[in-house]
């Protein structure tokens, strides 16, 4: 299950990736793929490493072993900036988004120029930047909304927003950490739209607990249970191995 594989054709290659928090593994000896304009869906029981998985990923939380390639580009050594710039977003599970700024305005602060001192200073609202902040507000279901306060928005559609922000800088994986957690039905029906429709051209992980949206969203499913992986598959596939629901889908 937990093979390593020769194909170097994948975006993404973790391979033997461990970390210990005292001496606990959270992450055990993890080998794990995704490719190309793929939805990669994580799940499993809490604390079975889910997020940290993703926090390895983005640089947030080191590795003790292991490596992770991006584009056969190791990031294990790279800070979390640098692994932005190399094409990885990373949306956490409370929306982090500007409230006190309009739609629109957080769209734009998110607009790649504007990442760096210089580029921020010297930053212009041209019709390139408007034309790109109402392609992505219209993706994102927000294009009738982009003079509205973010504080007024509900919470389905803050989540939206903060999508549109990592959409908007045009990264090649984007990662979420449940992010239909407190939506509406239909708020999670349009996400899982919005996902199938993104991925053409980029790669989405996703960790979440709502089995109904995976079902809706997952090209390929990983179950991990104590930092390794438990089964690997299809939806159909991991949702009728008998580890599967003994551990996490029978409780």
């Amino acid at each position: 299950m937990n093979t390593i594989s020769n194909n170097t054709d994948f975006l993404l290659s973790i391979e033997n990736l461990s970390v210990s928090f005292d001496g606990f593994k959270a992450v055990n000896d993890l080998n794990l793929y995704v490719d190309e304009n793929e939805i990669h869906v994580i799940i499993g029981p809490n604390g079975a490493g889910k997020t940290t998985v993703l926090d390895l990923i983005c640089g947030r939380t080191k590795a003790t072993a292991g490596s992770i390639k991006f584009r056969q580009k190791e990031l294990t050594q790279l800070r979390e900036h640098e692994i932005v710039l190399e094409g990885v977003g990373r949306k956490f599970q409370n929306p982090s988004i500007y409230e006190d700024l309009t739609v629109f305005e957080n769209l734009e602060l998110s607009f790649p120029r504007g990442r760096s001192v210089f580029g921020a200073l010297t930053f212009k609202r041209d019709a390139e930047v408007t034309t790109r902040v109402r392609e992505i507000a219209e993706m994102v279901f927000l294009d009738t909304l982009l003079d509205m306060q973010a504080a007024l928005l509900s919470h389905g559609q803050k989540q939206w927003l903060e999508i549109g922000m990592l959409l908007i800088q045009d990264p090649e994986l984007l990662m979420l950490d449940e992010p239909v957690a407190g939506m509406s039905v239909s708020e999670r029906k349009q996400t899982a739209k919005l996902l199938n429709e993104i991925t053409k051209g980029r790669s989405v992980m996703v960790v979440e607990h709502d089995m109904k949206f995976v079902e809706d969203i997952a090209h390929r499913v990983t179950v991990l249970h104590q930092g390794k992986i438990l089964s690997e598959g299809s939806m159909a596939k991991v949702q009728a191995d008998p580890k599967v629901i003994d551990v996490y889908l029978g409780h």
